[in-house]
């Protein structure tokens, strides 16, 4: 007689189910990380400078916003994917790749924070897509 608790026959936990809450996290951080960019560039206009020759797509305020809105965006989808719900990872791993795409306009302005933050969307997209079925039995 074992003094451990039954499991339910159909229960998957597995040791890479923590990529998942690992995803999460960095969705939630990384969405308030770009909604503080999009505010400072709303704010502060002279805290981002271009020479004119960059890629930016926008002028500061369009730029400002748009980083505002997708950093609400990730960060809701990554407090859904909290659930574990099919539907809050699809549109992690949408948001994740608009994330991503956003950055890309920002590289011409801080070209290492742009960097790392597609390699977290890339991570976040990876631990999602190949850990994501982990979860479903175990997350609240």
């Amino acid at each position: 007689m074992t003094d451990y608790p039954k499991r339910r026959a159909d229960s998957r936990i597995t040791v890479w189910s923590g990529w998942m809450w690992f995803a999460a996290i960095v969705m939630v951080l990384t969405g308030i990380f770009n909604a503080v960019e999009g505010l400072v560039a709303l704010l502060d206009r002279a805290f981002y400078v271009s020479n004119g020759d960059d890629l930016i797509l926008f002028d500061l305020t369009t730029w400002g916003w748009v980083h505002l809105l997708v950093g609400v965006l990730v960060l809701s989808a990554g407090l859904s994917l909290l659930t574990g719900a099919v539907w809050s990872r699809v549109v992690a791993v949408a948001v994740a790749s608009v994330n991503a795409i956003a950055q890309i306009t920002f590289v011409s302005a801080y070209p290492v924070w742009s960097t790392i933050v597609i390699a977290l969307s890339v991570l976040v997209i990876w631990a999602i897509v190949v850990h994501g079925r982990d979860v479903t039995d175990e997350m609240p």
